[in-house]
């Protein structure tokens, strides 16, 4: 990576976290996606339960596969090849109950909010309450100045990259921008914005100094 990025990243990662420490959650930076996976397995412990959620960024890490082997920990896993989908929304309900949660953030302000954008709702709803711990491992790529810049993102860009890998035929596979679609298989139904926790350093925000994930 260009050395200026590198730079850049720890700097912004640096102000953030600072932010984030105000709103009663807590961040690290890690400069690669392989320094962030080692960083996240050493945070599990022993015993734990885990739930795993669709996030490109913990996927491009091989981190759900390290957790998988690991003999001490279960992983709760909704998208388990074969299964049915009663079975991976069973699986979901369980993970509400979970020791750690580990996901993404669609985007994250500068001061330190989250924003995300979910189909479902679980995601969105197991960040604000359900498992004991939430890790969300952020790519710098997913920084924005404020609010309405990160609500951007997640409407034109995090949500329509999405609909094409999951393969979905809504409006905004075609056009690449969001059509505010009323589809049955619309994935962007419920927003989050968390701007804080009552539970201190209940949340996470693993910075990782890589482009990852949408």
């Amino acid at each position: 990576m260009d050395q200026n990025q590198i730079v850049w990243n720890e700097k912004v990662a640096g102000k953030i976290i600072k932010n984030l420490e105000k709103r009663r959650m807590e961040g690290s930076y890690a400069a690669t996606a392989a320094q962030a996976k080692e960083e996240v397995l050493a945070m599990l412990s022993p015993g734990a339960s885990v739930i795993r959620c669709g996030t490109m960024t913990a996927g491009a890490t091989g981190l759900w596969e390290d957790i998988s082997a690991m003999s001490d920990v279960t992983l709760i896993d909704p998208y388990e090849p074969g299964i049915t989908k009663e079975e991976g929304l069973e699986r979901r309900r369980k993970g509400m109950m979970a020791d750690f949660m580990i996901a993404s953030s669609n985007a994250i302000t500068l001061d330190g909010k989250l924003v995300n954008l979910d189909g479902m709702g679980n995601r969105v709803a197991a960040m604000s309450f359900g498992p004991k711990k939430v890790i969300l491992m952020v790519g710098m790529n997913k920084v924005t100045a404020d609010l309405e810049s990160a609500m951007a993102r997640v409407k034109h860009y995090a949500a329509p990259v999405n609909n094409i890998r999951y393969g979905l035929k809504n409006p905004c596979v075609e056009t690449g921008l969001c059509a505010d679609c009323k589809s049955p298989t619309r994935i962007c139904n419920m927003w989050s914005i968390i701007e804080g926790h009552m539970i201190e350093k209940r949340i996470h925000v693993k910075l990782i100094g890589e482009s990852l994930g949408y």
